[in-house]
């Protein structure tokens, strides 16, 4: 009985070892805290993006990947660009901002 217990401890010590280690992140991949985060920082920068009148959100596709904002899409005049691009700097948690916008 008492061998038996030490094998259940063994594999379920093993199986949860092997369990965290699937949410852990590489260089190229997040890990689960991170793509919440990033879709909290997403979230916050569309808002950010929503609430000014000169910037039109629906111009804009917002995408992070471990804190660093791209924005992409067609936009009206240079002026909202570097609105756009300001506004997602001052959200907390954006380490950059990568601009592939372009003017229409």
């Amino acid at each position: 009985m008492k061998y038996l217990m030490s094998v259940f401890s063994a594999f379920f010590l093993a199986l949860t070892l092997m369990v965290a280690g699937g949410c852990a992140s590489t260089p190229q991949t997040e890990g689960t805290g991170e793509y919440v985060d990033d879709s909290v920082i997403t979230t916050k920068v569309k808002a950010a993006l929503v609430n000014d009148p000169n910037v039109s959100a629906a111009e804009v596709n917002v995408e992070t990947f471990k804190g660093v904002v791209q924005l992409s899409g067609f936009i009206n005049s240079r002026a909202n660009m570097n609105k756009a691009i300001e506004l997602s700097r001052n959200v907390p948690g954006v380490k950059s901002v990568k601009n592939d916008m372009r003017l229409k």
